[in-house]
Formats: C-alpha cells, structure tokens, sequence
C-alpha cells in the first residue's frame, strides 16, 4: 500500500456513531488483505456496521437462555451459526457432487434401458 494512503488511513477519525473503534476494526481488516489494497471508507464503516450487528444478533441469542448469568457454553450455542458457515458451505458442495453422480448414474440407467429395448424392438 502507498506510504500517503497507510499515512490517510491511520490519521482517518473516529466516528462516534460507530460501535467499534474504526482503527481496530481496520487493522484486524489490514492483516486479512493483501498489503497492496486499498479499502475504500465507505466499506470500512460497513463493516463496523456489520460486526455491530452480528454482535447484537448473538446478544439476543444468549438472551434468550433462562438464566441471570450468560456462560462460555450460551455464548458459543449463539455463535455457532456464524463458526460453522463454512462447514456447511463445504456439505453443501459435498451434496451436490454426490447429486450430481447419481444424476449421472442415472442418465446412463436410461441410456441402458433404451438401448435394450431399441434392440428388443428391432427383433
């Protein structure tokens, strides 16, 4: 990244509306990005906007136990939808392969099927 934009982006002020302090959020951003990229501020807000809501989200989420006191086990009960996306992208390509063989084992079931009977018909 240019020397006069790292300059910009550490000198960028705080926006009180914001949840996060900005620089934290960009400096956890920085270490994920390739060195040579911009983020343009715009996206930078956003994403203060987005952890403030994921944050909110799984605060509701551990509101909703019975319970006074909010443990380790509520917190990561909450999270876990956001921990296993992955996991659940990596079934789904999973699934579809597999889908995908049986349509093809399929496919050549019918081809089979009608070349017996084409022969059948011809006799």
């Amino acid at each position: 990244m240019p020397e006069e934009a790292k300059k910009q982006e550490e000198t960028e002020e705080e926006d009180d509306s914001l949840a996060f302090a900005n620089a934290q959020v960009v400096r956890v951003m920085r270490a994920n990005v390739a060195p040579d990229k911009m983020i343009k501020s715009a996206v930078k807000k956003e994403m203060n906007l987005f952890l403030e809501q994921v944050c909110g989200d799984v605060s509701k989420r551990m509101d909703k136990f019975p319970y006074a006191m909010i443990d380790r086990r509520m917190f990561d009960e909450a999270t876990e939808a956001y921990r296993t996306m992955d996991k659940v992208v990596e079934e789904k390509k999973r699934i579809i392969s597999h889908l995908e063989a049986i349509k093809a084992d399929c496919d050549k079931l019918i081809r089979d099927v009608e070349e017996t009977f084409k022969v059948e018909e011809e006799d």
